[in-house]
């Protein structure tokens, strides 16, 4: 029998799931019974299960900032999944829950909170999404990855922990990435990584621009889920994929350079294997603004060049100046890197979730 019981919770993206996983060979070191609650068909189901982690499926709302007809519907999907997390919690007596956000985790940290269990969430970006700030009031502690995050937290809930990364990442082989590839030639590698939803204005620049790319670069093409273009498959230097797993640690180990959104768990990965990235953020027309916050501080201490993706819509070229100031750049924006001193934020979160277990006895 374990000595604890843990519960994670996140989804909607890969960004609200792969730090959960990054979490999960410390936690069985410590003796930790792993579950995970998440919604019925995104995308943290079908990674949880990969990686035989016990699943458990509840009704999840999203809560939107723009007018929706949804958003009269939406709420009573978010108490339906309270009382089914409720059910679940109340049979599997957890210790403890960990929520990576997403708007699958409120229901699940509302009802820990009713059952008295402590909650330890995590915010990846500068500042906290939606799901996080509704979760907040129900969180025994929320660990951060910006040191400025602390400023948009109250209750004295903040603590700055950095963000999980994955040992695997960490342990890629650039020669498996090149027989992944097939490339022939030895040409610099250009890596695009458009999150695990593809990138659609990414897909669309790098594509217009592929003539002039293929003139300096072999081409890794992560575009998305059914974002594959069929008409290039062949092309010399040129692979895409819609996704990676198992392949990722070896294709990030293998580029020399990098075009990327701004997601914090991804540029966080980056830095902490030195890699010259491009970041072209989310548009604040289409989102909250945060991965423009993330993108600027990474600019501002010299670790990226940052593209905006308005811009880029307005002309693709841009693309291409921006790319050869990130390999101008090159040199200093790797030892930048080198002295910031980034370190993995799964220790300082494990000490958190075993504090909160303690306290709570």
């Amino acid at each position: 029998m374990s000595k604890y019981k843990i519960i994670m919770t996140g989804g909607g993206t890969a960004g609200h799931v792969t730090p959960n996983l990054a979490l999960v060979p410390r936690l069985k070191e410590k003796d930790f019974e792993i579950k995970y609650i998440g919604s019925k068909d995104g995308i943290e189901k079908e990674i949880i299960g990969d990686a035989n982690i016990p699943y458990y499926e509840i009704s999840s709302g999203k809560l939107r900032r723009y007018f929706d007809v949804k958003n009269f519907t939406d709420p009573f999907k978010v108490m339906k999944g309270v009382v089914e997390a409720n059910k679940i919690l109340k049979k599997e007596k957890p210790d403890v829950i960990f929520s990576k956000g997403g708007f699958v985790a409120v229901p699940v940290v509302i009802a820990a909170s009713l059952r008295k269990i402590p909650v330890v969430s995590h915010e990846s970006d500068l500042t906290p999404g939606l799901a996080n700030k509704l979760s907040a009031p129900f969180c025994t502690k929320l660990c951060v990855t910006f040191r400025e995050s602390l400023n948009y937290i109250k209750d004295n809930k903040g603590i700055l922990t950095g963000t999980p990364i994955r040992e695997e990442i960490l342990r890629g082989d650039a020669e498996k990435g090149r027989k992944i590839c097939g490339f022939k030639d030895k040409k610099d590698t250009l890596l695009i990584i458009g999150g695990s939803l593809g990138a659609k204005s990414i897909n669309e620049a790098v594509r217009k621009n592929l003539n002039e790319l293929l003139k300096n670069y072999n081409i890794v093409h992560i575009c998305g889920k059914n974002n594959l273009d069929s008409k290039l498959n062949g092309i010399s230097g040129y692979i895409q994929f819609e996704y990676v797993k198992d392949e990722l640690p070896h294709l990030l180990k293998m580029a020399d350079y990098i075009i990327s959104r701004a997601g914090a768990n991804v540029i966080f990965e980056l830095l902490a294997l030195n890699k010259p990235t491009l970041l072209i953020p989310l548009s604040k027309k289409i989102s909250r603004g945060d991965q423009i916050l993330n993108a600027n501080s990474f600019k501002k201490e010299g670790y990226s060049i940052v593209l905006d993706e308005d811009e880029m819509l307005e002309d693709s070229n841009k693309l291409i100046l921006k790319l050869n100031e990130l390999k101008t750049n090159k040199d200093n924006l790797i030892k930048n890197m080198k002295k910031s001193g980034v370190s993995n934020g799964v220790e300082s979160i494990l000490g958190v979730i075993l504090k909160s277990i303690e306290l709570n006895k």
